[in-house]
């Protein structure tokens, strides 16, 4: 089944795809970094640096931490952060639409080799 990667370069700043949004949505659903990153298989480094990435991307923080507690702290996203998702969600399913048909036309072409 063929399928397309959506990747948008925001000049000069970075790039966002799907794998940062993933973090972000494992982030909202987990409640923590560290968490989202064994959910990734990522170390935690490599999660925070993504996450401060992103956040020198956009200028704001997308992900804050909870304050700490009887259970410990944690982390949710931003109003910012959960913007970004949507938006790059709702961006990459008009992209997948719109291309569809030229995909299957793509891949028609492939098959009849």
């Amino acid at each position: 089944m063929p399928s397309l990667t959506l990747r948008l370069y925001l000049d000069p700043k970075g790039r966002l795809g799907p794998g940062k949004v993933e973090l972000l949505e494992q982030i909202a659903a987990t409640g923590s970094i560290s968490a989202a990153a064994r959910a990734m298989e990522m170390s935690y480094k490599r999660a925070w640096d993504l996450v401060e990435e992103m956040k020198d991307m956009f200028g704001k923080p997308l992900v804050a931490a909870k304050t700490g507690g009887k259970h410990g702290g944690g982390a949710e996203l931003t109003t910012v952060g959960e913007e970004v998702v949507r938006q790059f969600r709702d961006m990459e399913r008009a992209v997948n639409e719109a291309a569809a048909p030229h995909i299957e036309a793509l891949q028609a072409e492939a098959d009849a080799k």
